[in-house]
């Protein structure tokens, strides 16, 4: 399987993977591995009707939780089951009781719990599915790399969706704090420490809100849908990435002339 090229990490790198992306997402999709998988889940999710079908077909089961990311269930069977038959109506379904909205997105895209429509009986439903499947195996892919360019890529792809839903602004910072991919791009941009999330929940909603207006310019997360402001989050993330790589022992003048090279 074709594997992204990267020439560097940091901001050089990820200006290099912004320019050729097209390209490079292009051949990587096109190899036979992805496409026999995807194939096969236009060809059969059709068939599906609860969601204890999906889980018992390895291969469908494998696309549709790699479209939301949640690949590393694959073998969490029962729970999978669970979170898809509860459906994402009532109030108290499983899905609805994670702050990883990821859940609750996977639930409701296929549509398998109490009084919901199948997802699959909706046009464009596999092809929907079958983008999101290859774009987030893209992401890993580069993550197997850099694991700050998959975190930068998937921000980038999900983040403005995420961010223009009617919601309040808490609930759109909780959406953040939810996601670890999202999560641990906000912490490092803001250059909050480590232990971070063992705060109460309602501290870290503040501190995120006070130390965005600071950093960033905005408290209110909706504005993160903005392709510029999205692009200054990524790049302080990147660039405080890249300079924690650095390590203790280097000096400011060294880490300035290294970030001033690239």
């Amino acid at each position: 399987m074709f594997q992204p090229v990267l020439i560097s990490s940091g901001l050089t790198g990820w200006q290099f993977l912004q320019r050729t992306y097209d390209r490079q997402f292009e051949t990587f999709t096109q190899s036979t591995e992805l496409q026999r998988d995807t194939d096969y889940f236009a060809e059969n999710i059709g068939t599906v009707t609860t969601a204890e079908d999906l889980v018992a077909d390895r291969r469908l089961l494998t696309v549709a939780l790699g479209a939301f990311g949640l690949e590393d269930d694959i073998n969490n069977t029962f729970f999978i089951q669970k979170m898809l038959s509860d459906g994402t109506t009532a109030d108290d379904a499983l899905a609805n009781r994670f702050t990883d909205s990821r859940y609750s997105d996977l639930s409701g895209a296929f549509g398998l719990g109490p009084g919901e429509v199948r997802g699959s009986l909706s046009s464009g439903f596999a092809e929907n599915i079958i983008a999101k499947f290859h774009a987030n195996s893209f992401e890993i892919a580069t993550g197997a790399q850099d694991d700050t360019m998959r975190i930068a890529l998937y921000a980038e792809r999900t983040l403005p969706d995420a961010m223009s839903v009617e919601s309040s602004q808490a609930a759109k910072w909780f959406t953040i704090m939810g996601q670890p991919p999202l999560r641990s791009m906000f912490e490092t941009a803001l250059g909050l420490p480590e232990a971070f999330g063992q705060v109460d929940i309602d501290q870290q909603l503040s501190v995120f809100q006070e130390r965005s207006e600071s950093v960033f310019g905005v408290s209110d997360p909706s504005e993160f849908a903005d392709p510029e402001v999205l692009d200054t989050v990524i790049t302080a993330y990147l660039a405080r990435s890249q300079l924690s790589s650095f390590g203790a022992g280097s000096t400011g003048a060294s880490i300035a002339l290294t970030l001033l090279g690239g």
